[in-house]
């Protein structure tokens, strides 16, 4: 085994130990767990047909049937059970947040390294273009794209990942910058290393921390922003979401008829994955930076 190898088993492993130490990183981490089995499950768990509303009148479903008498979270408008969609939407949402999270991490560590180590024109345009970005309000952009684009999965995701990097280039480009000025950077340069070899070997292994921490603080993001769009009637028609069950329960008046088991399962479900996320991630963000944890 390499001795670079050796070296990145022996860091994975101190950051697992300092990560199981932190009871907040072990809560967020087991919530997310169950949601994620759940998501994967989700055959196993509920019927895919129970999604159908002419499935459900088949079956003689009631309609607005609280959990007592359709075990377990009752049905809807439509006759759907509620469990079902909420059980399948969780895919939906989780896939959406995650996907839209690699996008956006890619672009931003992509803009974040070139800028702070190319420097000079490369750095002033770049940013220039991020802060055109940063000006301009992001749900409004995010729903114009998103009514453009048409609704889809793979459109939300887009949408979500082009207006939402400008934040993680910055932050690598600071990191960037402070890295590049180190010693063992002004080393490997005067030995002959290119510009690939440097980034590639010692400016990502040491922002990687960083650009994961961020990851997992902008997972939530994603899935609110997924959420908000598809409450506000902008998400894929065909696909069971949290935030289509949402839109879904305020437009037939799920409130009003105090139906509760419609609307606060995938509110929870939404609270709890972001919870989730947001601990993991603080906790990794105090394991790459020691002096937060002292806050």
């Amino acid at each position: 085994m390499s001795l670079a190898m050796q070296r990145r088993r022996a860091t994975a492993g101190r950051v697992w130990k300092q990560f199981r130490g932190s009871r907040q990183g072990m809560i967020g981490l087991s919530v997310l767990a169950i949601f994620i089995m759940m998501a994967l499950a989700a055959p196993l768990l509920a019927d895919v047909r129970e999604l159908s509303p002419v499935y459900a009148r088949a079956a003689g479903n009631p309609q607005w049937a609280p959990p007592g008498e359709f075990p377990p979270l009752g049905t809807d408008f439509i006759r759907r059970s509620v469990w079902a969609q909420f059980v399948w939407g969780s895919r939906v949402s989780l896939f959406v947040g995650l996907a839209a999270t690699v996008l956006t991490i890619l672009i931003g560590s992509i803009v974040g390294i070139l800028s702070g180590f190319v420097g000079g024109r490369t750095d002033a345009i770049l940013m220039r273009v991020t802060e055109w970005f940063l000006v301009i309000p992001f749900l409004p952009l995010a729903i114009v794209l998103a009514s453009i684009l048409g609704r889809s999965v793979w459109n939300i995701i887009f949408v979500i990942g082009i207006t939402s990097w400008p934040s993680t280039a910055r932050l690598v480009r600071a990191q960037v910058l402070t890295v590049k000025q180190r010693l063992f950077v002004d080393r490997a340069r005067s030995l002959g290393g290119g510009g690939t070899h440097i980034v590639g070997h010692h400016i990502l292994p040491n922002v990687s921390g960083l650009i994961l921490a961020n990851a997992t603080l902008a997972v939530p993001i994603s899935i609110l922003t997924e959420t908000t769009l598809s409450f506000l009637g902008l998400g894929d028609p065909t696909a069971a979401s949290w935030g289509k069950m949402l839109e879904e329960a305020f437009v037939n008046g799920a409130m009003t008829r105090n139906a509760w088991w419609y609307f606060m399962p995938p509110g929870l479900g939404i609270l709890a994955v972001v919870l989730a996320f947001t601990l993991i991630g603080r906790t990794l963000e105090e394991i790459a930076n020691p002096r937060l944890g002292g806050r």
